[in-house]
């Protein structure tokens, strides 16, 4: 719930909500889910990749695809929140869309490895903005690799590739404020909602409620309000 108050409450910012996992784990499904639940009150941000185009992606949808060269004169112009590098192709989150979602109290849901989560809080340390996390783990490696190979998407050198990078993703799980284990998609999903509307409530009473408080308080509250 997002509050304006006329005597002065000021509108809450947006709730920046990180989401990380190694590939296969569900955080794309989990994602998708979450969006599609919330409709208009949270929004992706949409990466920018120098990665070729997949037949079934849409261009501004599930990514902004580049040239090495754009990507490389965005990184030199601050364009990104963070960005780096993952199996020779590059990835960024425009800083553009996101602050400007944020600033008119649209919680943004970021989709991104460990390394994108660790950037974005350093770049953001010196503001104030309330930047929650959350890690997806798969209930075994046997099973992640299951998944992997199950999507039939990637050759076999990817899949050890990408089992190799897992590891090194799982190495941060302690990083993340929230850490949750998707054995379960119902139950994973179930979770990650209750994660998000808590720090909602957290952010409101910040803002909105502080000032309800205080109204009531000074007894100029009404039925009304």
């Amino acid at each position: 719930m997002t509050r304006t108050h006329e005597d002065g409450g000021a509108r809450r910012p947006g709730l920046l909500f990180i989401l990380s996992s190694p590939s296969g784990a569900g955080k794309s499904t989990l994602a998708s889910r979450l969006l599609r639940e919330e409709g208009a009150r949270l929004w992706m941000s949409i990466s920018t990749t120098t990665r070729p185009r997949r037949k079934n992606e849409i261009e501004g949808q599930d990514y902004h695809f580049v040239s090495r060269e754009e990507f490389d004169r965005m990184v030199r112009a601050g364009a990104f929140l963070e960005h780096a590098e993952v199996f020779g192709n590059c990835y960024g989150t425009p800083r553009g869309p996101v602050e400007e979602k944020l600033a008119s109290g649209i919680d943004v849901l970021f989709d991104i490895d460990w390394q994108g989560a660790q950037q974005i809080r350093r770049n953001l340390s010196r503001s104030r903005q309330r930047i929650v996390s959350a890690f997806i783990l798969p209930p075994t490696m046997d099973e992640l690799e299951r998944r992997l190979r199950q999507r039939a998407q990637d050759p076999e050198e990817v899949i050890e590739r990408r089992m190799a990078a897992a590891r090194r993703e799982i190495e941060h799980w302690s990083e993340y404020d929230y850490v949750l284990v998707n054995d379960d998609l119902e139950r994973c999903f179930s979770d990650l909602r209750a994660i998000l509307t808590a720090e909602r409530l957290r952010l409101d009473k910040d803002y909105g409620m502080k000032v309800l408080a205080e109204r009531l308080l000074d007894g100029r509250a009404t039925a009304g309000d």
